[in-house]
């Protein structure tokens, strides 16, 4: 034991030893000490740190800053190097990942969001962070960090995505899905498992599914604004109905899925007999496309305007077609994307989608 503690105090005192705090190093490097000394900074002043108290809308594909400034009060003139630290987190504010680090004109980005994430600086103390290319995974909160010297100070700023909800049932029928499956079907549809927010943005716009679905937390809910006997009762209010959290190996649902912008268009081809899937998909290839998935139809149908009274094969093997105005022979009175099922024979068109 003693010569376990001489090994660690000579640890402590040899220069290899770097005290780790918020994720930075406090040595003579970072913060900028001219005589070479490490230095604690007590400025006397307290520091402020704020982002949007409103959400930040963006959509996928696009570029989208989330502001953050900081200040001290009183003000201070000229300082040294202050640290800015980025964070995405999870809904309970909890760290999901780390997104970027800065100190100067000099940044690091990390995972996903590397060569996609910068600092805009347009005045003195600004901070706020900029990304590019924007992907549906980027949406949900995001904390801004401050660090000066021991000083430490955050907020968190709310971004969003533009987008549609739209529920996924597999061709093998209802409630088949665990949690892991509905993820990789929503993906496989252009899409990702939406979150509680986009859910009820999409019943507060008129979503009413009665069957339940997961959500990318891990807990299943269903949107209903007409209260009905086989949906919760009609004693209950018109709301999110919740399953809370359920284990995602054993227990199946449905997915509510989450797609946002497109980088391209959804268009439709025919012929005059129709085509089975797999012309379908040649028809697509041949036009230089490929066969839309089911998230970029609801996209094309909900942000684009698409309104085709034409049913049209999918990728899945589904076959659907998207209502803007309602209108006789084209199904129900509301807008939306009708569905014909997975039909294992048939001729129909098909909805191909090209990037630009």
């Amino acid at each position: 034991l003693p010569l376990l503690l001489k090994a660690t105090l000579l640890r402590l005192a040899s220069g290899s030893y770097r005290p780790f705090y918020n994720g930075f190093y406090y040595n003579h490097i970072m913060n900028d000490d001219s005589d070479g000394q490490d230095k604690d900074f007590f400025s006397g002043a307290k520091l402020v740190v704020e982002t949007s108290k409103d959400a930040v809308y963006s959509y996928s594909g696009a570029s989208v800053t989330l502001p953050c400034h900081y200040r001290y009060e009183p003000d201070m003139g000229p300082k040294h190097k202050i640290r800015i630290k980025w964070s995405k987190l999870r809904d309970d504010y909890t760290k999901e990942k780390d997104v970027l680090v800065a100190i100067g004109k000099t940044h690091v980005a990390f995972g996903d969001f590397k060569g996609r994430a910068h600092i805009h600086q347009a005045s003195r103390h600004e901070a706020s962070l900029v990304i590019s290319d924007v992907r549906l995974t980027d949406g949900g909160k995001y904390r801004c960090e401050v660090i000066d010297g021991l000083e430490d100070e955050r907020d968190v700023v709310d971004l969003r995505l533009q987008g549609i909800v739209f529920p996924y049932q597999p061709a093998r029928g209802q409630y088949r899905l665990n949690f892991h499956e509905a993820e990789r079907v929503c993906q496989e549809q252009g899409a990702i498992l939406a979150n509680f927010n986009q859910l009820f943005q999409a019943w507060s716009e008129g979503l009413d599914w009665c069957n339940a679905g997961w959500l990318a937390d891990g807990t299943v809910h269903y949107p209903i604004r007409l209260p009905r006997r086989p949906c919760g009762g009609m004693h209950l209010a018109p709301g999110i109905r919740s399953y809370g959290p359920r284990d995602r190996h054993l227990h199946r649902f449905d997915a509510f899925c989450f797609s946002s912008a497109l980088k391209g268009e959804v268009f439709y081809l025919d012929r005059l007999a129709g085509m089975t899937l797999e012309e379908a998909k040649q028809s697509c290839q041949d036009a230089g496309a490929e066969i839309a998935r089911v998230g970029q139809l609801y996209s094309a149908w909900k942000l684009l305007g698409l309104d085709r009274c034409s049913a049209g094969w999918l990728a899945d093997g589904s076959v659907r077609y998207p209502i803007v105005t309602p209108r006789a022979g084209c199904g129900s009175a509301e807008p939306g994307v009708r569905s014909l099922g997975f039909p294992s024979k048939g001729r129909f068109g098909v909805f191909c989608y090209k990037e630009r």
